[in-house]
């Protein structure tokens, strides 16, 4: 069940600049909470490097790489096209807390979390002979997750449809009790689960990722156009939902 909580940022109902700090203070501070909550299961309980940002276009960013870590990489990655069978376990290694915390951001159930960073890494090894190194590994490895993460919101979203299921529990909101971490978290996950997979998809690069909308046309490989109209249509159905449990801007 979701906590009572309580969001305003002391300006007029209707204000769409205050609705849009609403959004990224909120979708911000929980996804603060919910990365510090959970670690990488299956390399002795470490948590992920929540510290870590996606740093732009994949292709924009080579020169923010020290050269000896791309080339460790590169050397790897040869290692396991030449039939290494220990070299991609070295990758694997170096990138899993990573993808970790970058696929926390599709589920919150650890077990489904488990399994999608697997299909992160079965998926980049079957197209390891793809990768042509004209941008950091971390990068093109992320395209991955987010294709990954991606099909899994689709394939959730189909699932609830055949299975016609209710809603979640909506949140309480009162407009008298500060919202707590906890709280945020819970809100803004259920927010963020009313969109379709598209929506939900940029809103959760643009503002946890940081990404603009140039570099979410190049992750996802969408126009910028669908990128744009697609975060125009996210926006304004989260805010109906806003308006509808009440919650005062």
């Amino acid at each position: 069940m979701f906590g009572t909580a309580t969001l305003n940022t002391g300006t007029a109902r209707g204000s769409s600049v205050a609705w849009e700090e609403l959004l990224v203070r909120a979708m911000r501070r929980a996804d603060a909470i919910v990365l510090h909550a959970t670690c990488w299961c299956s390399s002795g309980r470490r948590r992920p490097q929540t510290t870590m940002r996606a740093s732009g276009h994949p292709e924009r960013s080579m020169a923010a790489f020290p050269t000896d870590a791309m080339s460790v990489d590169q050397a790897e990655i040869q290692a396991v096209l030449d039939g290494d069978p220990n070299a991609y376990a070295v990758l694997i290694k170096r990138q899993q807390d990573e993808i970790g915390a970058y696929m926390w951001r599709f589920t919150r159930d650890r077990n489904v979390w488990e399994e999608l960073v697997q299909d992160v890494f079965v998926e980049a090894y079957f197209s390891l002979s793809t990768y042509r190194q004209q941008a950091p590994f971390s990068h093109w490895l992320k395209r991955i997750a987010t294709r990954v993460g991606y099909r899994f919101w689709r394939r959730e979203n189909q699932r609830r449809k055949q299975r016609d299921t209710t809603p979640a529990d909506e949140p309480v909101v009162s407009q008298d009790a500060a919202m707590s971490a906890a709280e945020a978290a819970d809100l803004v996950q259920y927010l963020l689960a009313q969109l379709s997979p598209p929506n939900r998809l940029v809103l959760t690069l643009h503002y946890l990722e940081q990404l603009s909308v140039a570099e979410i046309a190049a992750m996802t490989r969408w126009s910028e156009t669908r990128v744009k109209v697609t975060m125009f249509r996210a926006r304004q159905y989260l805010r109906k939902v806003c308006e509808r449990l009440e919650i005062e801007l």
